[in-house]
């Protein structure tokens, strides 16, 4: 846990073992950790030279540690000033490659993946690079990764990345969605859905796209996608995402102004996206009889007597 501070194992149990004891001799320290003498004196060394550890004032074979909050924080500000400046030197090559890049056949724009494994590891670094936002097509059945193992998504809307993601409603419907939608949304994550989509893609901070292709050939499936860089079909790409966002229906779990609750709002989110009744109950783990029983209030607080006229009123009165 401590290695990103630059501590081995041996050095962060003996650190841990000093932090919850008031002094201990080196060799209290190779028996409370079940090591030889010699690892326990030099993993106690390594944490006096870091400054980790320090003697027992009086008593020069006793040791006890250095506060956490003084000798660590340092440690890991120094830690991540390195790679603040590992990255800006990551992105000033990357600018330095597209620029010659462009200059080169427009082929070379273009690069084919041929692999689940590579698709799967150039989505994650894509994510983990980006910085200001990711737009992404989301089609039903998973080509690399599920939504759910995704997890490079959440890490960078934690770190500030904005997300607009467009779901095709036959997704949604898959188990397990709306819950990891509902997560995406609650960190900040812009959704809307539409009934289907033409493609799935992924493009960072308008620089970089991800577009899987696939072939069916006698029954079987060969995976290939194209990595593309900054051209006329990136462009085309990014501005069939935004004629596809403006006509999609938002999914939501708050909206200002909104007279609904975040369970009714969703619920009125999925149900204009067209996800049955059935799949929201079992998606969301409560009985189909309390879907529609919601359904119905929503019904009676817009004053509707159909699920259109609820839809209708719900895009009058901009509730989602």
């Amino acid at each position: 846990m401590l290695s990103a501070a630059g501590l081995s194992a041996e050095e962060e149990a003996a650190y841990r073992l000093l932090v919850r004891t008031a002094g201990v001799e080196p060799t209290q320290l190779a028996e409370e950790l079940g090591v030889e003498n010699e690892v326990a004196r030099r993993a106690l060394g390594s944490l006096l030279a870091k400054g980790l550890a320090r003697a027992v004032p009086g008593e020069s074979d006793r040791f006890t540690a250095v506060a956490p909050d003084v000798a660590l924080a340092a440690r890991l500000h120094r830690r991540q000033e390195e790679v603040d400046r590992a990255r800006q030197a990551v992105e000033q090559l990357t600018e330095e490659y597209l620029a010659h890049s462009r200059r080169r056949e427009a082929a070379q724009l273009i690069e084919v993946i041929t692999s689940r494994t590579a698709l799967r590891e150039q989505l994650r670094l894509l994510q983990d690079n980006a910085r200001r936002e990711v737009v992404s097509l989301c089609r039903a059945g998973h080509v690399a990764m599920t939504s759910q193992e995704n997890t490079e998504e959440l890490a960078a809307l934690r770190r500030g990345v904005g997300y607009r993601v467009l779901y095709e409603r036959a997704l949604l419907e898959e188990p397990g969605m709306l819950v990891n939608l509902a997560d995406g949304i609650e960190l900040g994550e812009q959704a809307r859905a539409l009934p289907t989509l033409p493609v799935r893609m992924i493009i960072a901070d308008g620089e970089l796209g991800v577009l899987p292709l696939i072939q069916h050939t006698g029954g079987l499936t060969q995976l290939t996608a194209a990595l593309i860089r900054p051209s006329s079909l990136l462009d085309a790409l990014k501005a069939l995402f935004e004629s596809l966002w403006e006509r999609a229906t938002p999914v939501v779990l708050t909206r200002p102004g909104s007279p609904l609750d975040s369970d009714h709002l969703y619920l009125l989110s999925l149900l204009v996206a067209g996800v049955p009744d059935k799949s929201i109950a079992t998606q969301l783990k409560v009985s189909h009889r309390t879907v529609q029983r919601r359904i119905t209030h929503l019904m009676e607080q817009a004053g509707a007597q159909t699920r259109m006229q609820l839809a209708w009123h719900a895009a009058r009165e901009n509730w989602l």
